[in-house]
């Protein structure tokens, strides 16, 4: 589904994926299957999207972001691409923003250009993500630094891998498991 406001030059469009009112899609921008894209969003050329992956309002993904399956990317995140930006005067090559599969990043985060986001990372709403961001942790803050870990279904940890009944998590291939 494609609403009749939104420019979308891209055939690259996976089956089952809605694109809302007002969205401008740029013809070389690659989107999978079943994914969400809220109105009032614009996606450059060179933006590799997964499947299953919702994008709220307000969001604008530039050249060289690549975004896993079933991501979500709250209201109004704000991406960069370009770390000394200049008017009229463009880099060679843009920097290459990668968020892994599962990872969540809150309403109005600012992402600079050229990070990894790990795979079920969670950003807390309105932080600023200056570097690379470990698989299942939590980061939130400006600027965001490690203040957590994240299950795969969502539940919080604390930095000593602790969850809010007191039962105790490691670390297994990089995601929490709860210790036996």
């Amino acid at each position: 589904m494609i609403h009749p406001t939104s420019e979308v030059y891209s055939s690259h469009i996976g089956t089952r994926t809605s694109v809302w009112q007002y969205c401008v899609i740029l013809e070389d921008a690659k989107i999978g299957d079943n994914c969400n894209v809220n109105c009032n969003v614009f996606i450059e050329n060179d933006v590799i999207i997964g499947n299953r992956v919702t994008i709220k309002p307000g969001v604008q993904l530039w050249d060289g972001i690549r975004i896993g399956d079933d991501v979500f990317i709250g209201p109004n995140v704000t991406f960069t691409n370009d770390r000394f930006p200049r008017s009229k005067q463009y880099p060679s090559s843009f920097d290459t923003t990668i968020i892994e599969t599962g990872a969540s990043i809150g309403a109005n985060s600012t992402i600079i250009g050229g990070i990894k986001i790990g795979s079920w990372a969670l950003i807390g709403a309105g932080s600023v993500v200056t570097k690379n961001v470990q698989p299942f942790s939590l980061w939130y803050g400006n600027p965001a630094s490690h203040r957590g870990y994240i299950t795969k279904k969502g539940k919080i940890l604390s930095l000593n891998m602790t969850d809010d009944e007191g039962q105790k998590y490691k670390l297994v291939n990089e995601e929490p498991v709860l210790h036996d």
